[in-house]
């Protein structure tokens, strides 16, 4: 191993340990120190683990679930060591986040010592505030999902569950686990504000970049709520909206810091709220007149009623129940308190406000703070240069192509123009010669007009993106592209403009494997699991009395099977529509032969294939199969209990799977008719057989025995496809087509 690295590589390796040694030694005497701290976390999270958290999420996972269905859900050990291991296992990770505080501070003089420790002092108070927020950040996250995500979200989860006949009975390990880190993920986001922050500060990314791509962000979000939680609306408003105003929050504080830092001013406080006296006073009477309102004149019993309606047992009480305080001071008190979180908020505005008013930068200091996507074309031409030398051409690029998506093509014109101008230094003449030469054919005399200007600058923001992003295939060959086509043997350029062709067609490519998905998953969500469950358990011998008893061990696993499912279903039905529009290319790239009607013959065959596969699986071989498996087990005087993924895999394995073994002959026949003769199919099955093993190591559970009765159907399907081919094109002598020119490379 050591030989194949460098002689640098190998002497900065054994300096990284001698220093790393010299470190630890240095510190030898305090890490005992620091061993007590991370074996009192381990202890305590242990402990704690054990007396009070199993009991506390149990409660939380069941706290809005209906008395019903609470009834049926459970958690469940699978393994005689499995709870005290994951104790074990969340102690270890709590003493070691414990113990990293004391760690770093016992080695701040070796730290101080080796340049790792920040030169430039910082005030206690300021690193106590960050601190304190970052934590109130994070506990506040997890606040949000254990006291009201989780509760809704478990309601949700059982009862679909037990909807479609399968058990909720988790399991310890994945049940904690998907609490742990949701509520992690949940802390995690909420500190988003110190993130972006100090992105913003130090400059690593410009405040501008965050405001600018707010739609992207949002998106970000709602797409990460569909992942990692329920994919009802619900509990996805649930998970997005407070992000949502926490991404909003972060951009205030965001700006807040860096007109400061840009303008040398202070924030002042109380001078912002004198100025905008009248607003905040507004916000407080505002915030305390619909508290008021929502208690004395029906708002809380309006809201119950739609919490009735929507089953949950949640209400509004009573102004100072449970309390002991008079109704009449606690609507006071309530409206005093919402009066003063109006504040607040009036209090930020102003500041933010004051502020921006005020910035240096925006008005007359700092030209390097100027936002040039918020000038217009006059504006950009007349920004100061200093503007333009601290940006690169990407970014100049970047901007030009948010003006032309805005419909501003002057404008982007303009930033281009500038910005060759400061660079090449030519500012104070009219532009580079490039740019004029290229205003001057667009939209001087004898021009194309507007139009023809659009399309220059479409071309010239082409060249240059050309040349920032031309260098890979070059690098990749040492310049020398003909030789890169040599090298990977034409089918670089084959697969570039196969892909190319279907480009243009991408939008309705999506927009049939998102309908097709979007259908499924609808039609299980709504009914179909259960349907397909229940069929297949009427087929169940008579005499095995309880049918089967299907179980959830994870929350989300039943789900997570509905949308893998339908991708299944999504990527099977785009087929045909990618075959179609790819037609054209492929015949052009010689990799088939034949008209476009040739897919027709293709989707035909295939579709029928695949129909009747499903057909006779699901008629005679998933019943017979799990009417085996069933039976075997009962006989045994086993309890008969299946993880709900396992059993639906195995029933999507003996259904559709049996279209796809029937598929791989009609396809191999199709093939040869479209130029692929029979002696590659014959010859390559040494390569056939390890691509097959390769897909059933993937898509098959990590172990041996279920590869293998993967692989060995696939492999006979496969010989079944040569065996046909042998007798249609009689031994190879006369194939269905001619061979195709990619066979010949």
């Amino acid at each position: 191993m050591a030989s194949a690295l460098d002689e640098d590589t190998q002497q900065s390796l054994a300096e990284g340990r001698e220093s790393a040694k010299a470190f630890l030694r240095s510190i030898q005497k305090d890490l005992q120190k620091v061993f007590v701290v991370f074996l009192l976390g381990f202890l305590a999270t242990f402990w704690a683990l054990r007396v009070y958290v199993w009991e506390f999420l149990y409660t939380v996972t069941k706290s809005n679930m209906s008395p019903a269905v609470a009834a049926e859900a459970d958690v469940i050990a699978t393994t005689p060591f499995e709870v005290i291991l994951l104790q074990a296992k969340i102690g270890l990770i709590v003493g070691a986040i414990t113990a990293i505080p004391p760690l770093i501070y016992v080695s701040r003089d070796e730290l101080r010592a080796r340049g790792a420790w920040p030169k430039s002092p910082v005030s206690r108070w300021k690193l106590a505030a960050m601190g304190l927020l970052g934590v109130g950040l994070f506990t506040v996250g997890v606040g949000y999902g254990v006291y009201a995500f989780f509760p809704i979200m478990f309601s949700f989860l059982a009862g679909f569950g037990l909807e479609a006949g399968i058990q909720p009975t988790y399991s310890i390990v994945m049940w904690t686990e998907f609490i742990v880190f949701l509520s992690l993920s949940f802390g995690l986001a909420g500190q988003m504000p110190l993130l972006i922050t100090g992105l913003s500060y130090s400059g690593i990314v410009q405040y501008e970049t965050f405001r600018d791509k707010w739609r992207y962000a949002i998106v970000a979000i709602f797409v990460f709520g569909a992942v990692f939680s329920p994919p009802d609306p619900f509990t996805q408003l649930m998970w997005a909206f407070p992000l949502i105003a926490l991404y909003g929050f972060s951009l205030y504080l965001a700006k807040l810091v860096v007109t400061a830092q840009r303008s040398s001013d202070g924030i002042d406080v109380l001078g912002s709220v004198r100025n905008h006296w009248n607003v905040v006073g507004g916000a407080a009477l505002l915030g305390g007149g619909l508290v008021y309102a929502f208690y004395e004149y029906g708002g809380r019993t309006a809201f119950n009623d739609l919490l009735r309606l929507a089953n949950s047992d949640w209400r509004f009480l009573e102004p100072g129940a449970g309390l002991g305080v008079d109704p009449a001071t606690a609507a006071g008190v309530y409206a005093f308190a919402w009066g003063l979180a109006f504040v607040g908020v009036a209090t930020l505005w102003a500041v933010y406000v004051d502020l921006d008013t005020t910035s240096a930068g925006y008005q007359y200091g700092d030209p390097t703070a100027i936002d040039v996507g918020e000038l217009d074309a006059a504006g950009v031409l007349a920004a100061p240069g200093d503007v333009f030398t601290e940006m690169d051409e990407e970014e100049s690029i970047a901007l030009a192509q948010a003006a032309i998506e805005d419909d501003d093509p002057e404008k982007a014109r303009a930033i281009l123009d500038r910005f060759d101008e400061v660079n090449s230094g030519d500012e104070g003449e009219e532009g580079s010669d490039d740019a004029s030469g290229d205003a001057a054919g667009a939209g001087g005399p004898g021009g194309a007009g507007e139009s023809g200007d659009q399309d220059g600058l479409v071309g010239t923001m082409q060249d240059r993106t050309s040349r920032a992003s031309s260098t890979f295939l070059s690098e990749l060959t040492d310049g020398n592209e003909d030789e890169a086509e040599d090298d990977i043997g034409g089918y670089y350029t084959d697969l570039k403009f196969i892909f190319d062709s279907l480009r243009s067609r991408s939008f309705r490519l999506v927009a049939v494997f998102g309908g097709v998905m979007a259908a499924a998953f609808t039609w299980l969500y709504l009914g179909g699991l259960a349907t397909v469950r229940n069929d297949l358990e009427q087929r169940v011998p008579a005499e095995i009395e309880g049918g089967i008893n299907i179980i959830s061990l994870h929350p989300v696993e039943a789900l997570i099977f509905m949308v893998k499912f339908s991708v299944l279903l999504g990527i099977v039905a785009v087929f045909p529509v990618v075959l179609y529009y790819a037609w054209p290319a492929l015949r052009e790239r010689g990799f088939v032969a034949g008209r476009l009607s040739q897919v027709y013959l293709w989707t035909g065959a295939l579709l029928g294939g695949l129909l009747g596969g499903f057909a006779l699986g699901y008629t005679y071989i998933a019943p017979g199969l799990l009417g085996w498996l069933v039976t075997d087990a009962r006989l045994a005087d086993m309890v008969i209990t299946y993880q709900v993924s396992d059993f639906l895999w195995l029933v999507v394995y003996t259904t559709i799977g049996i279209g796809f073994l029937a598929d791989i002959p009609i396809l191999m026949l199709l093939l040869n008719n479209a130029g692929v003769p029979y002696d590659v199919f014959r010859s390559r099955w040494r390569e056939v057989t390890v691509g097959i093993m390769l897909f059933a190591a993937v898509f098959t559970p990590a172990d041996v025995i279920t590869m293998f009765l993967a692989t060995l159907p696939l492999m006979a399907a496969y010989g079944l496809g040569v065996g046909l081919l042998f007798l249609v094109t009689f031994g190879g002598r006369r194939n269905l087509s001619p061979p195709s020119k990619v066979v010949d490379r």
